[in-house]
């Protein structure tokens, strides 16, 4: 990462609030992740949160006591510290932030010293909701971080991934790093307050969205495997995590969605058609069937750009020192996608570049007959294959180029759509008037 976007919290100091989420030993890296940018931290935690990670741990990271109680015991004079705490801060992180403290901190209440210093606190609040799928879709939640919006209080939104019930869905705290990203920009000057349109992408209702009704989507996702032989392939690490992110946002947006994966661990969204694939040819053949249908195409999949020429149909026995193996470059799905692409189609394509990212992607942007290009470099930390967040560049046909924050992957998918849909849906609109 250059220096210029380097996390710099020199000297900053930071209330974090820990509550009684499993995601509570992420506590940990996050103090870790302050500390090394610099910051002074001190840590609340609710008594719930001691049952996932101990205070001593947090202690010990932070080089503070940590505190729970309002009210300590044997401690004269020490109740009202929640106030000079609040008077103290330049900024109060909640992570992970629960249905319940988030209710509370919704509603005023103070029965805690997270949450009584909280309700004192002059400074900024950040809050990282983590909980199961169904909690932090439900109403009431929603309501709770409107109301928390209404304060002037910054929400970044929950990622999409494996949560503890088995569900996946979105709920998972954002992962320490990009809560450490999103703190070192909020407090260079870029108010939280002003930035709520980027980070929380995610937790915007479908109806204030771009809408897809009426539209039919196609979106790929996760790798290709080539196999070698029957016990032997080719891949690459991604999980599939982008794919499945825009194929939730499409569907709850309206769209008609049909999802082409490569393998993955990853359950597919609810109201989405699945076509399982292994091979880039698998997935070539699937994409191509379907492209004549599709009125909005996402190609997020890592498909192979070689498969072996002649796999062997009997496992390779390691007799030799050294195996050679021949090539063959795959179908190029992207170009043949842009060639036969209809004029009221809107087709996006994804780049991961290492080097010359901006050269290269408009170059692919360019050679592929694509509307938009989703750009990110999977060598910078919090981007790329694995984790659940991921940091982007969109770029148009029409010469736009927009940079997205480090954000979770599921705000990124509602970041492209909002971008990618809008005068999609305007034409879709101005269709249904002509009718």
């Amino acid at each position: 990462m250059p220096d210029a976007d380097r996390p710099d919290l020199d000297r900053r100091r930071l209330l974090l609030g820990v509550t009684g989420s499993i995601a509570a030993y992420k506590a940990a890296a996050l103090v870790r992740g302050f500390k090394k940018a610099g910051a002074e931290v001190q840590v609340l935690m609710t008594n719930d949160a001691e049952r996932f990670i101990p205070s001593l741990t947090l202690g010990t990271l932070s080089e503070r006591e940590v505190l729970s109680d309002v009210f300590p015991e044997n401690e004269e004079g020490r109740w009202t510290k929640h106030v000079t705490l609040g008077l103290w801060a330049d900024l109060f992180v909640v992570a992970p932030a629960t249905a319940q403290t988030i209710a509370k901190l919704a509603h005023g209440f103070s029965d805690n010293m997270l949450t009584a210093t909280a309700l004192s606190a002059r400074c900024p609040v950040l809050v990282c909701p983590a909980m199961d799928r169904d909690m932090y879709q439900h109403p009431a939640t929603q309501s709770n971080l409107d109301r928390l919006r209404a304060f002037d209080y910054a929400v970044m939104p929950a990622a999409h991934g494996e949560l503890a019930s088995g569900l996946v869905g979105q709920g998972r705290m954002p992962e320490p790093e990009a809560i450490v990203d999103r703190v070192a920009r909020g407090l260079k000057g870029q108010p939280y307050a002003a930035d709520r349109e980027a980070t929380d992408t995610a937790s915007h209702s479908p109806s204030d969205a771009a809408s897809l009704a009426g539209t039919n989507v196609l979106v790929t996702a996760g790798p290709t495997q080539e196999p070698i032989d029957p016990v032997r392939m080719l891949t690459n690490p991604s999980t599939g995590a982008m794919g499945y992110a825009l194929a939730e946002a499409a569907a709850e947006r309206g769209g008609a969605v049909t999802l082409i994966s490569g393998p993955s661990a990853l359950d597919p969204p609810g109201d989405v058609e699945v076509v399982s694939v292994q091979t880039a040819e698998d997935m070539n053949r699937a994409v191509q069937q379907r492209r004549d249908t599709a009125d909005l195409v996402l190609m997020a999949a890592a498909v192979a750009d070689y498969t072996p020429a002649s796999p062997s149909d009997t496992k390779q026995k390691k007799h030799k020192a050294e195996m050679t193996l021949h090539l063959r470059r795959t179908p190029d799905i992207l170009r043949t996608l842009g060639s036969h692409k209809r004029p009221d189609q809107v087709l996006v394509g994804f780049a991961l570049e290492t080097d010359d990212e901006l050269d290269n992607a408009r170059r692919k942007l360019k050679r592929k007959n694509l509307d938009w290009i989703v750009l990110n470099n999977p060598t910078e930390p919090g981007a790329g294959f694995g984790p659940d967040s991921n940091r982007v560049t969109l770029l148009g046909a029409d010469g736009s180029v927009e940079s997205l924050p480090l954000l979770p992957k599921r705000a990124v998918a509602d970041a492209i759509l909002d971008r990618v849909c809008a005068p999609h849906s305007q034409e879709t609109a101005d269709s249904a008037s002509a009718e």
